[in-house]
């Protein structure tokens, strides 16, 4: 099965592409948090006091991946109503994590790339349930 059909709708075109980058985006954070917490740490916002703690990054790590793969897994099989909603309730994820980097006192642009990624979920929710539904097909 592929992921990009000569077939599919503009909606499900701009959906595929908007899940893969999420997929890589996902796959990438869950290497780099195992490989080096401390610079992800940084990087997400929330500084780590201890090296001891660093262990809890890797969990986060672990976590990330199986995201990365059950995405990767629904865009796939082309599961755009269950990716729809997946984008939708992954929202929680990005505000936590805006609200904790603002209360870690986070530069500001870490707390807006945080509040970027719901507005680029409620995007991708948007167009996943026009290629869910089929309702919008190319005039080619």
């Amino acid at each position: 099965m592929q992921i990009f059909k000569s077939e599919q709708t503009s909606a499900e075109k701009t959906a595929s592409l908007l899940i893969l980058l999420m997929v890589l985006l996902q796959a990438f954070y869950a290497l780099y948090a195992y490989i080096s917490p401390q610079a992800f740490s940084d990087l997400r916002g929330t500084e780590l006091f201890l090296a001891a703690d660093t262990d809890w990054v890797q969990i986060y790590a672990s976590r990330t991946a199986f995201v990365a793969l059950i995405v990767g897994y629904l865009l796939y099989t082309r599961n755009f109503n269950a990716l729809a909603y997946a984008s939708l309730a992954g929202t929680v994820m990005p505000i936590t994590d805006a609200f904790l980097a603002y209360r870690a006192a986070a530069a500001d642009i870490v707390v807006f790339k945080h509040i970027a990624t719901v507005i680029y979920l409620l995007v991708a929710y948007y167009i996943l349930t026009r290629a869910a539904d089929g309702s919008v097909v190319d005039s080619e």
